[in-house]
């Protein structure tokens, strides 16, 4: 997910001097994208290692989350009975308990169980065909949140609709940063960035420096090479949602990839969103659903959750518009 809007890593911002530390990229394949490592370390051998096992927990997580690979764990959780609770893994448990509380806060504009809408528009995706209207009303009466139990106490999950499936590709990638990130200061290294499309897990500083400087990319600039901005972040999560390259036109209508939940369609009007955060699963969770909801709930939301800033790019009258609030930092060409 995530490829339409990019939040892309760049390098230090900032820079007085030199460093002993040397900055090294590492890179690998996984969760359907390339996720990447930039750091700074003064011994390249170490770091190696360090980035190897970072990127190990990251197919650790695909494996356990992914619903592209039919034995992963969140799989299997999708076929067991209904009403039965499951035991699941300590990172499935986090990964659908967060969701659980992010659906609740955005009132169900995130939603992991519409994983049958989600289907629908893969498929509308490769064929140029909407999904009908019984298609779309049978994807919305199997999608709700209300209908997972999760017992704390006992570390179990159960569905208690028939026919519900999960599906974690609007938090995946950004928890799979932040645990790699904290693989990485396992290992003895904080600066670093860690990114997985568009969602990023920011560490300390560069040297030398006041912090990352990360670029987004949005449809407010016409020309390609001009859509690229800067911000300068530290200790943080990013996370960019949009329709820049995400979409797709049938019949006349261009429709995002980004679904709402409760009408089960594709967002048909022009929309991204930046989500600033304490990690990378708190943004990459709500940069969709603040797309959903739209700028005017998306701000005052933004504004009780602690730590966390937003800006929204919309298209009024055919000319992109910008609304941030009030925190967010200054954005540089």
């Amino acid at each position: 997910r995530l490829l339409q809007t990019a939040c892309i890593f760049v390098g230090a911002s900032l820079t007085i001097q030199a460093s002993a530390e040397q900055r090294l990229v590492f890179t690998h394949p996984t969760m359907g994208t390339l996720f990447s490592i930039t750091l700074y370390a003064d011994d390249a051998a170490k770091a190696k290692a360090a980035a190897e096992a970072a990127f190990a927990r990251v197919d650790e997580i695909n494996q356990i989350a992914s619903d592209y690979i039919p034995d992963s764990e969140l799989s299997r959780f999708n076929l067991a009975p209904t009403d039965e609770a499951i035991p699941v893994s300590a990172d499935l448990f986090a990964l659908i308990s967060t969701s659980v509380d992010v659906a609740r806060l955005t009132d169900g504009a995130f939603d992991i169980t519409a994983a049958h809408a989600i289907h629908q528009w893969r498929h509308a995706k490769r064929t140029g065909r909407v999904p009908t209207a019984e298609e779309t009303k049978r994807a919305i009466a199997l999608t709700d949140w209300r209908a997972l139990r999760i017992d704390e106490a006992r570390h179990t999950i159960a569905k208690t609709k028939v026919g519900l499936m999960i599906d974690l590709g609007g938090i995946g990638k950004g928890y799979a940063a932040d645990q790699a990130m904290l693989v990485l200061r396992k290992h003895g290294i904080t600066r670093a960035v860690v990114a997985g499309s568009g969602d990023i897990a920011i560490g300390d500083p560069p040297p030398d420096a006041e912090g990352w400087d990360i670029t987004i990319r949005t449809f407010e600039k016409p020309e390609e090479h001009d859509r690229l901005l800067h911000l300068t972040l530290k200790n943080c999560g990013c996370s960019t949602s949009g329709d820049l390259h995400q979409f797709y036109e049938i019949n006349g209508t261009r429709y995002s990839h980004i679904i709402d939940p409760k009408t089960g369609l594709g967002l048909s009007n022009r929309i991204a969103c930046t989500v600033i955060a304490p990690n990378a699963t708190i943004s990459d969770s709500f940069d969709t659903p603040l797309c959903v909801i739209g700028k005017d709930r998306g701000l005052a939301l933004v504004k009780k959750l602690p730590g966390t800033e937003a800006r929204f790019v919309l298209l009024e009258n055919n000319a992109p518009v910008v609304f941030t609030s009030a925190q967010f930092p200054k954005v540089r060409p």
